[in-house]
């Protein structure tokens, strides 16, 4: 399958959630108040709320502490991110980065709103991260890799920028086995948070081949599948935390 056709798919479909309209694994608000608790989102907009898309709450992972640097993975509405930015104060520093521009300009739009200064949002890949090495101490991402082809990559990207002894705290879906090669072909399934989705031990194998150690790997309830196929798909959403050596 072309990367360059996934990425546009992917980007389309989330431009689309942007503005307003397709969706991502069934209904949003309630799948929201499922990942995280109403004291943790009660200040947010609703239009945060409302493009949601995650998996998971990585937030809620592991600890996050005043004055760190976050940088989350697949930023989109900036959920996590100001989630994050409540955690690590004003001291602290909160990156987010998306391919998308709609998503882009939706999150800072409501940053401003928010007034976290200390909270940036990045247009950029995650195969190629606009940042330094070693100059983050926590990276988190909700629901993204999995839309990525080179899974490799991105893990290699994560070690990079994590400073040593940084963590990552990673919400994703993963498969209970090697999905059907047409279900792997399909860009709607790719785009739907399916048909990229890797074994569980590929994944985790994958995130140690590239430098990490997995601490915990915890799987969590099934997805509901959107597009071809079956209601109930054939993955499952996992929690990570992983650590970059010292």
């Amino acid at each position: 399958m072309d990367r360059q056709a996934i990425r546009m798919a992917v980007r389309q479909r989330y431009a689309r959630r942007a503005q307003g309209a397709g969706c991502c694994g069934g209904e949003t608000i309630p799948k929201v108040s499922a990942l995280y608790s109403p004291q943790e989102v009660s200040g947010l907009p609703s239009e945060v709320l409302a493009v949601a898309a995650g998996c998971g709450n990585p937030t809620a992972i592991g600890a996050l502490h005043p004055g760190e640097v976050v940088l989350d993975l697949g930023s989109g509405g900036g959920i996590d991110c100001f989630l994050s930015a409540f955690r690590v104060g004003p001291g602290g520093r909160v990156i987010g980065v998306d391919m998308t521009p709609e998503m882009v300009e939706l999150a800072e739009r409501n940053r401003r709103r928010l007034g976290l200064v200390q909270v940036s949002f990045v247009l950029g890949i995650l195969e190629a991260l606009p940042l330094a090495s070693s100059s983050v101490d926590v990276v988190i991402s909700n629901c993204v890799i999995n839309l990525c082809p080179d899974k490799g990559v991105v893990f290699r990207e994560m070690a990079r920028v994590l400073r040593p002894g940084g963590r990552a705290y990673i919400a994703d879906v993963v498969a209970r086995e090697a999905l059907p090669e047409a279900m792997r072909r399909d860009l709607a399934s790719w785009s739907a948070c399916i048909a990229g989705a890797e074994p569980m031990d590929r994944f985790l194998a994958l995130l140690e081949g590239a430098g990490l150690r997995v601490h915990c790997a915890r799987p969590q309830g099934p997805e509901c599948a959107e597009g071809p196929g079956p209601r109930v798909s054939p993955v499952f959403s996992l929690e990570v935390e992983a650590r970059k050596p010292l």
